[in-house]
This record gives structure tokens, sequence and C-alpha cells, in this order.
């Protein structure tokens, strides 16, 4: 396990200095996106796997569970389709937000305290989703 983490915190930064290497080769915002969402996901997997083998995260343990109950399984899919889709929502609604935001405190300084408090109503919309995702697996 310690070996595995031993070459593999080297190996991702390499890459990540690998990956910089190559986004200052790509001249379109097109493709730089593109590497940075494949970036991201690499990563994620690489701190999934590392949770993983260091034991914080056991996937064998969260199975025995969801086995131990025959409804258990749709109420951990239901849940996670709740909190993807009110992330995604939030994180479209931010982004809108965000840029009115930005333009208005631009023109006008004075608005700097309305205009965060409508960006963190957008925000909320997150929080729901995972209140229900916590009401789900409450239930399963």
């Amino acid at each position: 396990m310690i070996d595995s983490a031993l070459i593999g915190a080297p190996a991702a930064v390499a890459a990540a200095l690998l990956v910089q290497a190559l986004l200052r080769r790509f001249p379109r915002p097109a493709m730089r996106w593109l590497v940075r969402v494949n970036v991201t996901i690499a990563g994620a997997a690489l701190v999934a796997l590392a949770l993983m083998l260091t034991g914080v995260v056991d996937p064998a343990q969260a199975a025995t569970a969801a086995a131990a109950k025959p409804g258990a399984g749709d109420a951990f899919i239901g849940a996670g389709i709740a909190v993807a889709g009110s992330t995604i929502g939030a994180g479209i609604a931010v982004s809108y937000t965000g840029a009115a935001t930005l333009a208005a405190i631009a023109e006008k300084p004075e608005m700097l305290g309305r205009s965060l408090v409508i960006v963190g109503l957008a925000e909320g919309i997150a929080i729901y989703g995972l209140i229900i995702a916590v009401i789900l697996i409450g239930k399963a």
C-alpha cells in the first residue's frame, strides 16, 4: 500500500507538470478546457484510489451494508441523483449570478452586499440536494 503511494505521489506531480507544459502549447481555449477536464477526472480517480489504499473508504463494507437491506440501493441511487442534480443546477445558477454580480460591482461598488446575497441564494440550491440525500440515506 505505502509503496504504491510513494510511487503515485511523484507520478502525480510529474503528470501535473506535464499537463501545465502541454496547456501552454494549445492555443485554443477548447483544447485547454478539454485537458483540464481530463486532468480533473484523473485527479479525482487518484484521490479515490488513495482513500481506498489508506483504508479511509472501504468499498466492500459499503456493498455489504447496501446488500443487508433490500431497498437500500434505491435510496443510495436517489441520494446520488439528488446531489448531482442540485450541484449542477447550483453551478449553473452561480455562473450566471456571479457574472452579473461582478458586472454590477464594477459599475457600483456599493452593490456588493446585495449581490453576494443573491449568489448565496444560488449556492443554497446545492444544500437542498444534500439535505434530501441525507434524508433518503437516513430512511434506507
